[in-house]
């Protein structure tokens, strides 16, 4: 086996390696019909979700919904009964399921917690 100080042939540009790997980077394109997009942020901007937020929530649930094989009407279907809370909180676990796992989103619970009876000692 033979060494060389000169350049691998392959990568004759310093930065080509990079080019090559970012050019990879967005192979897999998932397309939608325009009229299940539109109804998806409708459906958000419809309770309250602001346009960016209704359009990243939308984005994941397209993506995940023809991830798993399942109509995206069928699953505005079953979210439509939900309260805001609830739909909120739904919405949480599915960016969070979506995202890194060093980057969560999370929602603060009020505390139910009555502190006058939980200073009571027994002697």
């Amino acid at each position: 086996m033979t060494t060389s100080s000169l350049p691998n042939e392959k990568f004759t540009d310093s930065n080509q390696f990079v080019k090559e790997f970012f050019d990879r980077y967005y192979t897999k394109s998932l397309e939608f019909p325009a009229n299940e997009v539109d109804a998806v942020i409708a459906f958000f901007r419809k309770r309250g979700f602001e346009e960016a937020s209704a359009n990243s929530v939308a984005t994941v649930l397209l993506q995940q919904a023809k991830i798993d094989g399942v109509k995206v009407f069928t699953l505005l279907d079953t979210l439509t009964g939900l309260e805001d809370v609830k739909l909120s909180s739904l919405v949480t676990e599915i960016l969070n399921y979506s995202r890194t796992k060093t980057s969560t989103l999370g929602y603060r619970v009020q505390s139910t917690t009555n502190f006058v009876e939980s200073r009571n000692i027994a002697v």
